[in-house]
């Protein structure tokens, strides 16, 4: 870096003068860590890459802990910096600037000569808490936090960090079941306090440009991570925390959900209603009543009710033989009138109070303890239930209440008090299960849906829900920001219950509104109050119709998700992108939060109001990086400018980036008989896209870590126009151990006016060329098909 870039970040954060109190005493470097020592403590500064640096006060008297719950990267190989001056120190990587002011004593972070924030007052000891404190610039828009509805802009708010449901919440909701300690910020980068322990995220809510951390106990530990794009920004904080396993191929499908199915009867029969009507489905999942007739006094059983489910294992595999996988239900909570309560007590599994004896007190559900998964014995018998019930078939594990929805700060746990443990509960459980089947069913990805988690909680292949919804129009506007807002901080499966979940609202057309959103929702999951049924089969003739279609539509689609679940493995890439992914700088997009991207190829406007039935338009706004086309018209909207496009009963607006591949197979009653023998292959021509690249990944759906393994096949597809010639070429590459097979592809080129048509230099001889374009493509393994259309 210049002297002169070194001395414009040293002025422009003089006015950021730090706690006046703190004086620099000294500084070490050794050991990849810079090690300043001040009046009241000490900081070790760390690199982890040359994007992500780690910060950590020690305050005098105390020993520093290095132990975290949510990074689990190992500190790259950094080419690092350091330089001193009479009144500075500063640490260089190839992006990050971190610089010491000696006196008065300040730290400051920029990115490639951009300031970024400042520590404020820094460390601050309070009576009852512990702050870091920090300034911003009052330009930035703050995202993260966790899941929340407050609209996409967060600054202004101070956000409780203690994990707790919102029941039946519509268009506002500041406090939800995941608090994550991360903030975003417009100006490229995050800040992710790395402490479990409860507290408040303050994103300047007394309007001084001030940042503040507050927290019980604990750590006092940040990381500053930066990006190029918002796309790298991600990357490099899941890079940190942890990346989501590949899910099951079946997870992409439809569920069958609600609360709930009482008997093995009522399931069985409802999948038989899913066939009669060609409905597609992949599981089904059972709410509490698998384990007892009543919702009150039976939590904890954790045991088949024999009564209502007289043959469970039976029930299971006739479901497995038809491709539809089941799902159960679990809660940490035993209840003192649960059968596993007494066996609970003696095996000494649960938190306890002061005097060592198991903490109870009283919830919704009945008089209660909790497992304490911190303890060895606890999650070893917890993993004893769920191995016993995999066992028996079960293919997916809901993870229930699990913020905890009850949890007095009297429980302790093996890892210390509740209020310091609360919000890693959920996180910890879903490790639990993902650890176990790990080691005992290692062939098997595990489904674990669940609705608290912790920075780092998508590592464990946690599918995050957004919670008791309202069944209402409300309810169903604040979906995509918790969606959109969790992808960016890495939990990229966030979804809701599709059509609502809480209360008696009867209305179709929201049904249907909410259906057609989640065909591009990371997880397409209908499921309610049993007041009305949650299921696309018990719907009237002309909804299920409606709501049919939707689903057909989901399964179509089921190559081009499957390989944006490969680039969020890979990548951390989220499903559901914010529109700013694609103008960063446009302050008009920072705040949209109801349009989104799904993956590259789709912008997605969804209906979140009631339309009557006179004609409706709706005024969407097209990114200016390309052209794009109406999914069901075809219709050309030019990108950088907003049109009026008309509403439609049967589909919401959707449409394909000008120069993508769309990937598609025919509908399928569920993923058992997916295969790319036989695919269509969409592509969206262009004139003014000169090259573009799209890609489909394939595995068999259920190895885990198949990609690495080398049991995988990449169909990449590529397109060169040079204004009278369009070509398209077809190539792939096959892992080490997977076996590659022939392919019948049907590529439908759309918005493409043909004069000739060749493939593999023939030339095609057509009646007609319709739109769009229908090509025909026998692809033997190993072969590079090409097409090329003068036009």
């Amino acid at each position: 870096m210049s002297k002169k870039i070194l001395f414009l970040l040293l002025v422009s954060s003089l006015a950021f003068a730090q706690n006046a109190n703190r004086n620099y005493l000294s500084h070490s470097w050794k050991n990849n860590q810079l090690e300043i020592k001040t009046s009241d403590g000490t900081y070790r500064i760390k690199p982890y890459s040359d994007k992500i640096i780690e910060t950590s006060f020690v305050p005098n008297g105390e020993l520093f802990n290095p132990n975290s719950h949510a990074v689990i990267k190992t500190p790259e190989k950094v080419k690092t910096t350091v330089s001193k001056t009479a009144n500075s120190v500063s640490l260089f990587t190839n992006n990050i600037t971190v610089v010491i002011n000696k006196s008065p004593f300040r730290i400051t972070y920029s990115n490639n000569g951009k300031v970024l924030l400042s520590e404020k007052n820094g460390y601050i000891k309070k009576d009852s808490t512990e702050v870091l404190q920090f300034n911003l610039d009052n330009s930035e828009i703050l995202f993260g936090g966790g899941a929340r509805a407050l609209g996409m802009n967060r600054r202004g708010n101070r956000l409780a960090l203690y994990n707790r449901a919102h029941y039946g919440y519509e268009t506002k909701a500041e406090l939800m079941n995941f608090c994550i300690p991360l903030v975003l910020s417009s100006k490229l980068y995050a800040v992710h306090f790395d402490n479990a322990a409860i507290g408040h995220l303050d994103l300047d809510s007394k309007k001084n440009n001030t940042l503040e951390y507050e927290t019980i106990s604990g750590r006092k530990t940040y990381q500053v991570i930066v990006g190029d794009t918002w796309e790298d920004l991600v990357t490099n904080y899941t890079d940190l925390t942890g990346k989501q396993p590949m899910p099951a191929r079946w997870t992409l499908g439809n569920f069958s959900s609600r609360f709930g199915y009482h008997t093995q009867e009522e399931v069985e029969k409802t999948i038989n209603r899913f066939n009669a009507d060609g409905i597609p489905v992949d599981a089904i999942i059972l709410d509490l009543y698998w384990f007892g007739k009543t919702v009150q006094g039976t939590m904890g059983n954790l045991e088949w009710d024999k009564d209502q489910f007289p043959n469970p294992e039976k029930m299971i595999a006739d479901l497995k033989a038809k491709g539809v996988k089941t799902i159960l239900i679990t809660e940490p909570f035993i209840l003192t009138t649960s059968s596993k309560w007494q066996e609970a007590v003696d095996k000494k599994i649960l938190v306890t109070d002061k005097t060592g004896k198991p903490a109870t007190w009283d919830f919704y559900f009945g008089n209660t303890s909790v497992v304490d998964i911190f303890n060895p014995e606890g999650n070893q018998w917890f993993w004893n239930v769920y191995k016993r019930l995999i066992n028996q078939g079960v293919g997916g594990m809901w993870g229930d209440l699990g913020e905890p929805e009850v949890f007095p700060s009297k429980a302790m746990t093996a890892a210390g008090k509740a209020d310091e443990v609360h919000n890693i509960y959920g996180h910890n459980w879903a490790k639990l299960i993902a650890d176990g089947y790990q080691r005992d069913f290692p062939n098997q990805r595990p489904f674990i849906l669940m609705r608290a988690g912790y920075s780092g909680s998508q590592r464990f292949g946690m599918m995050p829900w957004s919670g008791d919804v309202s069944r209402s129009w409300g309810g169903l506007q604040s979906q995509m920001e918790i969606a959109m807002q969790m992808g960016m901080q890495g939990m990229a499966y966030m979804h809701s219950d599709l059509g609502g979940f809480a209360g008696d609202y009867f209305d179709n057309e929201l049904y249907l509104r909410w259906l057609q959103y989640g065909v591009f929702n990371p997880i397409f999951r209908p499921h309610a109050q049993e007041d009305v049924a949650s299921e696309v089969t018990y719907k009237d003739v002309h909804t299920k119709a409606k709501a049919k279609k939707a689903v057909e539509l989901r399964y179509q689609l089921m190559p081009y998700n499957y390989t944006l679940a490969f680039d969020n493995n890979q990548k951390g890439t989220p499903l559901m992108r914010p529109l700013f992914f694609e103008e960063p700088t446009n302050e008009k997009l920072l705040n949209e939060k109801e349009s989104y991207l799904w993956g590259n190829a789709f912008l997605v406007k969804p209906i979140t109001n009631s339309i009557g039935p006179e004609p409706t338009y709706h005024e969407i706004y097209f990114p200016k990086s390309n052209n794009w086309f109406d999914f069901y018209t075809g219709e050309k909207h030019f990108g950088g400018k907003s049109d009026f496009v008309k509403i439609e009963e049967d589909h919401i607006p959707t449409f394909v980036r000008g120069g993508s591949f769309v990937p598609m197979i025919e509908t399928i009653q569920n993923t058992s008989k997916y295969s790319l023998e036989n695919f269509n292959l969409h592509f969206y021509f262009d004139e003014t896209v000169k090259s573009s690249t799209g890609k489909l990944y394939n595995d068999n759906g259920e190895t885990p870590q198949a990609f690495e393994k080398g049991q995988y096949e990449m169909l990449n597809f590529n397109s060169n126009n040079n204004g009278k010639e369009l070509v398209i070429k077809l190539t792939s590459t096959v892992g080490k151990n997977y076996t590659a097979t022939d392919k019948t592809v049907s590529v439908l080129i759309h918005n493409c006016k043909a004069k000739r048509i060749f493939v593999n230099s023939q030339e095609m001889v057509f009646k007609t060329f319709n739109e769009p374009l229908q090509i025909p493509i026998t692809w033997k393994k190993g072969t590079t098909p090409e097409i090329k259309i003068e036009y």
